[in-house]
């Protein structure tokens, strides 16, 4: 067993693909063993708080500006940039689970990630009501690496020496 997350170790002598762990899951993706249904809960429940959390410090940074009176334009122009940063994150967060995101992208659009968070909570925690936040997308690469691995051993036929050689007539 490993002793970070909960999954078996992998032997190092095992051919073929291993699959990538996921943050909270390590391995138990693969099989859905090992309190993989706990973990989801977990990390759904997990996301879900944090979100409150945040909005609700939020919600303090709203009565600090009203409190400042900086005025209406002010108190608008905030809230809209928190609303409209945090449905760019959820977007972004969402499409994350299902394609690889572009590391160069990734690192232009990491201010608007760390604005709108609240929306990267609540995407992770939506995902994580059907499946392992990234699941699919690593299934699908796993399968592809595992169908790709049989095929390249399946061509192999054996022993060259021992193959029947083709008489002259």
């Amino acid at each position: 067993m490993s002793e970070t997350n909960g999954t078996p170790a992998t032997p190092a002598d095992t051919s073929g693909p291993r699959p990538e762990p996921l943050r909270f899951f390590g391995t138990t993706w693969v099989e859905h063993d090992q309190g993989y249904t706990l973990r989801r809960i977990g990390v759904a429940v997990g996301s879900l708080a944090a979100a409150a959390a945040a909005c609700l410090v939020l919600r303090f940074a709203y009565q600090g500006i009203a409190i400042a009176g900086t005025g209406s334009f002010v108190t608008v122009l905030v809230v809209v940039m928190f609303a409209v940063c945090s449905a760019l994150a959820f977007r972004h967060t969402w499409d994350g689970f299902t394609k690889r995101p572009d590391p160069d992208r990734q690192a232009s659009l990491r201010g608007l990630l760390t604005i709108g968070f609240v929306g990267s909570l609540l995407a992770y925690f939506f995902r994580s009501l059907f499946e392992a936040p990234g699941e699919k997308l690593h299934r699908q690469e796993y399968e592809t690496a595992r169908k790709r691995h049989v095929s390249r051993t399946t061509r192999r036929t054996g022993n060259p020496s021992k193959r029947k050689t083709k008489r002259n007539r």
